[in-house]
């Protein structure tokens, strides 16, 4: 959700329009609004759709997205074409038309594609022109509260971009109707679980009416919904979850049990904690994304950033999946967790997903996807193993495989993050209203402060290179605090302005810079990038540089399983071997490894030309194998044995799609 606020006069307001989305101005800017009460204030609000805008690398990746499935889905899915439900046809009707809304508006507008705004127009135009007399609004077919809550997601961000005057009083005369209504039908299995997605869109709209029904109704939501700040308060989760201990085949799909350790369950409740905070201000619900990332690490974590969910949380071994649904909405979690509670560490783990497990989904040119990727993926076919409760097809990358989630959810990824990169803080007393730098990309960033048009540009290879440039550019000189995000792993970071070193700075913290900026004024941000390693399951290793994780690329045979429409299904075999062990010790000895960059072209995370490559010394290790296309678990480490040495050459994650990511330590 973008800009959830109340009064905060930071920029114009645009004038209400039920205009074509494709008549949307990238100049247009609207207001800021900042928590009314008696919610708690965020730390951070996000800026409304549109005041940032990708550059660089993230604009080409954007295209990417927007040039390959993104963009052509309607013409080629059913699901989300003519016969929609959701633009009055008698196709698929639950929650696919509100998934695919909710990525492809930001994306079309962020590309600034007349053609995607004007396929995203006509399901927005068929959902508020189509709500029945007694509030309820979508396919009438299909009366679950879920697929609402999505598009609720949808129409918040269409009403930022467009002022559509339509939008917040549907959405107000369905609320009444749902507060009236759950009593005697009350939230179940998705709905039950997602509740606070739907409390944001609550949130969003009472910041800008204030009717008081709202409150009660966020109450009930939370009344209904699933416990997850309980879950995680005492986490009975740790093991691996497979289809006969869920006893799925029995029709527990839908179970609380099925459903407390369904992975993409668990990523929109990443953000539970903080949402409801805004309502309960209690210090521990504030802090439960930290709790709740936790215990997902200690027991699923991977080494890209994720947990284990290919369906269900499945332990730590590198072979098991994460769900794409998971990956994007695991990113909207943090967002908004970080723009509640201000956390650096969020930006972190942002960053990682942003630019590991994302990428890491896909081919070079966004035309087909995975359901399930492995931080160790030796093959991508059709076995059942290793997933708990997936079928055979949810590793290979296509139109649909496993199941349409995935293909319909996705597109929210990148343009979200891009939304995400800078926010605003409220200001009090002691420090005006300023901006900050929660997570970096190349982009620009247009705003008010303090009665000045703000002009930011970032200039950047980040993740690739550690050098960060802010030029900003202002209609008048004006003071402002300006907060950098450190991250954990940049120690000995520096931040210069105009040239001159500023104090040091804190890694795992936001750097404030207050004082009267000049137009021109620049910040250099230094993020010193040495290889570093974590450790993994079984003692194993993986190799890191700034937020960049690092894998072994196994040679790829593609192979062309069916042709879907306008894309296709394809399997992927190994055609080298891939069984390392890497001679790493220490920290030290990861500090001293060659590093190789290039520069960062059209397809920044393709395999052809990486922008950065890692070599390290490396042993093969003959008793690691792979069955039936999927490898072993790595050998606890550290392993010995009589091959020789070699020189092998690490890439980024998101570029290598068949891989080794967590590696045995070879000792000599």
């Amino acid at each position: 959700m973008l800009g959830l606020c109340s009064a905060l006069d930071i920029q114009g307001v645009s004038s209400a329009s039920a205009a074509s989305l494709s008549e949307t101005s990238a100049e247009k800017t609207r207001q800021i609004f900042t928590n009314r009460a008696p919610l708690a204030p965020n730390a951070f609000y996000p800026l409304p759709l549109g005041s940032i805008r990708p550059r660089g690398w993230l604009n080409e990746q954007l295209r990417i997205q927007a040039t390959g499935l993104s963009g052509h889905l309607s013409e080629t899915w059913p699901d989300v074409g003519p016969n929609s439900g959701w633009l009055g046809g008698m196709g698929e009707s639950w929650e696919r038309g509100p998934y695919y809304m909710d990525g492809l508006l930001p994306l079309a507008y962020l590309v600034d594609d007349p053609i995607l705004k004007a396929t995203a127009q006509k399901f927005f135009d068929w959902t508020l022109e189509h709500q029945a007399a007694n509030g309820m609004f979508g396919p009438a077919s299909n009366v679950d509260w879920w697929p609402r809550i999505v598009m609720l997601k949808a129409l918040t961000q269409y009403q930022e971009l467009t002022g559509d005057p339509r939008v917040l009083p549907l959405m107000e005369k369905y609320f009444k109707y749902q507060l009236s209504q759950l009593p005697s039908r009350p939230l179940r299995d998705w709905g039950k679980f997602r509740w606070q997605d739907e409390v944001l869109s609550v949130i969003w709209l009472y910041n800008r009416t204030g009717s008081p029904f709202l409150v009660d109704l966020m109450r009930k939501l939370h009344e209904q919904g699933h416990d997850w700040v309980g879950q995680f308060a005492n986490f009975q989760y740790t093991g691996r979850y497979t289809s006969e201990s869920l006893k799925l085949e029995e029709g527990n799909g839908l179970k609380d049990l099925a459903l407390s350790t369904h992975g993409v369950n668990n990523g929109q409740a990443i953000k539970t904690g903080p949402v409801w905070s805004l309502v309960s201000h209690q210090p521990e619900d504030r802090n439960g994304t930290r709790k709740m990332m936790e215990e997902l690490d200690k027991y699923h974590g991977l080494p890209n950033g994720m947990f284990s969910c290919d369906e269900h949380l499945a332990g730590r071994n590198p072979s098991q999946g994460s769900e794409l649904c998971t990956v994007v909405e695991y990113m909207f979690s943090l967002e908004q967790s970080l723009a509640i509670t201000g956390d650096p560490a969020l930006g972190d783990r942002l960053e990682k997903l942003a630019f590991n497990a994302l990428p890491g989904t896909f081919t070079d040119d966004m035309w087909a996807h995975q359901y399930n990727q492995e931080p160790n993926q030796v093959e991508c076919s059709l076995h059942h193993k290793p997933w708990v409760s997936d079928g055979p097809e949810s590793n290979i990358y296509g139109l649909d495989p496993n199941f349409g989630c995935c293909t319909a959810n996705y597109h929210q990824g990148w343009p979200k993050f891009a939304n995400s990169l800078f926010m605003m803080t409220e200001g009090n007393g002691d420090s005006p209203q300023g901006l900050v730098a929660v997570a970096y990309a190349p982009c620009e960033v247009n705003t008010t402060l303090a009665g000045a048009d703000v002009r930011v540009v970032e200039e950047t290879d980040y993740p690739f290179r550690g050098s960060i440039m802010l030029t900003i550019h202002l209609s008048k000189p004006v003071e402002f605090p300006l907060r950098l995000r450190i991250p954990a792993w940049a120690q000995n970071a520096r931040v210069s302005i105009n040239g001159a070193l500023q104090p040091s700075v804190e890694a795992g913290n936001f750097a404030i810079v207050q004082r009267k900026w000049s137009s021109g004024d620049s910040v250099v941000i230094n993020l010193p990038m040495q290889p570093r390693t974590s450790r993994w399951f079984h003692n194993s290793l993986a190799v890191e540089r700034g937020p960049l994780v690092f894998s072994y690329p196994i040679g790829e045979s593609w192979v062309k399983w069916r042709d879907r429409g306008m894309t296709a299904d394809w399997k992927v075999f190994p055609s080298t071997q891939w069984n390392y062990a890497l001679k790493l010790a220490t920290d030290e000895d990861a500090k001293n490894l060659a590093v190789t960059e290039e520069e960062v072209g059209g397809t920044p995370f393709g395999r052809a030309h990486t922008p950065v490559a890692i070599s390290v010394k490396a042993h093969k290790v003959t008793k690691w194998n792979a069955v039936d296309g999927v490898a072993d678990a790595p050998p606890e480490s550290p392993v010995t044995g009589d091959e020789p040495e070699e020189s092998i050459r690490l890439i980024p994650y998101g570029a290598a799609k068949l891989r080794i990511t967590a590696f045995p330590e070879w000792k000599s």
